[in-house]
């Protein structure tokens, strides 16, 4: 690299003063990559059960990921990677459009103008301060909610849990008989054995360890003929069946306000959390414990949901996979644009992405769970007026279906403990506004 090319990202990234080089920011770049590049497998996978075209998925999932990458390197200068959010897709097809019988056309419009939202209380400060006023026990145990949730669409999913009609869910079976003879249930082994192989590669710290979990299930598939491999590469998909298809019509009627408020709450924490929780392990938080060019880093994450939901595709969010970035030496937006570069290079691959069997991407789905629920140890169990709301909102998750009923929950159980118990001076403002709106949704619209 010659020297004007050198001077040119000194200048822009702030390379020396952030203590790092052009080869460790591209490096630290990959290897964020290769530990969240599963998304863009699993996002289409979710999505797709909405009757979205998967092929057009893919690729928004690719270019909005890029997207996002790129104004948060570029305006922000933070290596943290962008991509659309587990769990926001979860709540977009099942929760919105099969559990609402929502078109996901108008779902997409909800994610839309979520993040107009976003960038209107981006530029006034208004997201920091709601994330600052609400208890960290809510914050955890939506987190933790979410974790379950995602566990029980994998474990569903992939047959290790199946419906019953005297207890609700029941363990699928291992072996199953076919013309009188027994054998193995491949789907559902072949899941939790994916599980277990991620579990194993992230405990010997090896990157990647999703994705490898990924491909290794589907090659297993492949050889057992329980999916059809044709060809790795090929042309890009057309983004056309999704490409600007968002529909406004009865957006504000309904539940969809809800769902609206859904999108918004779930990204608040999500994204707020990752990126406080990123830069303070890069070390990048002032001496106050604030994080510079915050506003910056809100406005690249605003503006990927809007580019992403006009692509095709539910809200795009910051990745806590970024960690592993800045464990390997990453400190800048270099990072995160080299992120972005790889994630166009797999437009390429989607014959490769469409080949993956469901069983094989619910191992990462039920990963992604166990890592959620670590939120939960941040929960104050031992104070009863703490520890129920937090309880309820993660029951109610998994066990209404719906990640939308378990935040209401969780709001209003908060509010209404607390008063019983004489407390009501502890929940902040906030909490009793968005409560009470919980209790109107119910009384005027329903579960």
């Amino acid at each position: 690299m010659d020297t004007q090319q050198k001077s040119l990202f000194e200048c822009w990234f702030k390379l020396s003063e952030n203590h790092t080089n052009v080869r460790t920011e591209i490096l630290a770049g990959f290897t964020t990559f290769l530990t969240m590049c599963y998304i863009i497998i699993v996002n289409p996978s979710v999505l797709s059960l909405t009757g979205m075209d998967f092929g057009a998925v893919f690729a928004a999932t690719c270019i909005s990921s890029a997207i996002g990458c790129f104004i948060m390197g570029a305006l922000a200068n933070y290596p943290i990677a962008l991509a659309p959010g587990m769990g926001l897709n979860a709540y977009f097809t099942f929760s919105v459009v099969k559990g609402m019988g929502v078109p996901w056309q108008v779902a997409l419009a909800a994610v839309f103008v979520s993040g107009c939202i976003f960038i209107v209380f981006s530029t006034f400060k208004v997201r920091e301060m709601l994330v600052n006023a609400l208890p960290m026990s809510l914050k955890m145990a939506i987190a933790s909610g979410i974790g379950l949730f995602l566990a029980l669409i994998a474990l569903k999913g992939s047959g290790v849990v199946v419906a019953n009609e005297a207890t609700l869910l029941t363990m699928g079976d291992f072996f199953v008989i076919k013309d009188g003879v027994k054998s193995v249930n491949f789907p559902v082994v072949l899941a939790l054995s994916g599980l277990f192989l991620t579990i194993t590669l992230d405990y010997y710290h090896i990157r990647g360890a999703i994705i490898i979990s990924i491909f290794t299930i589907t090659l297993c598939a492949w050889r057992l003929g329980l999916t059809e491999i044709t060809h790795v590469a090929d042309s890009i998909p057309s983004l056309q069946p999704t490409f600007m298809q968002m529909d406004f019509n009865g957006l504000f009627q309904g539940g969809m306000v809800a769902a609206i408020f859904v999108f918004f709450l779930v990204d608040l924490f999500d994204s707020t959390g990752t990126l406080v929780g990123v830069t303070h392990r890069a070390g990048l938080l002032d001496e106050k414990g604030h994080l510079p060019r915050l506003k910056n880093a809100l406005f690249a994450d605003s503006i990927a949901i809007v580019v992403g939901a006009g692509l095709g595709t539910s809200s795009t969010t910051p990745y806590i996979e970024s960690a592993s970035g800045v464990a390997a030496g990453g400190r800048t937006g270099l990072t995160a644009i080299t992120v972005g570069v790889l994630m166009l290079a797999c437009l390429w691959l989607s014959p490769l992405a469409k080949a993956v069997p469901s069983f094989a991407t619910a191992p990462a789905l039920l990963y992604i769970g166990v890592q959620m629920m670590r939120s939960a140890i941040e929960i104050d169990w031992k104070d009863i007026t703490e520890a129920a709301p937090a309880f309820l909102t993660i029951a109610f998750m998994p066990f209404t279906y719906s990640i939308a009923d378990g935040i209401a929950i969780g709001f209003i159980s908060y509010a209404a403990i607390k008063l019983l118990c004489n407390r009501a001076k502890d929940v902040p403002v906030m909490v009793w506004f968005v409560a009470l709106a919980w209790l109107a949704k119910f009384w005027f619209l329903g579960a």
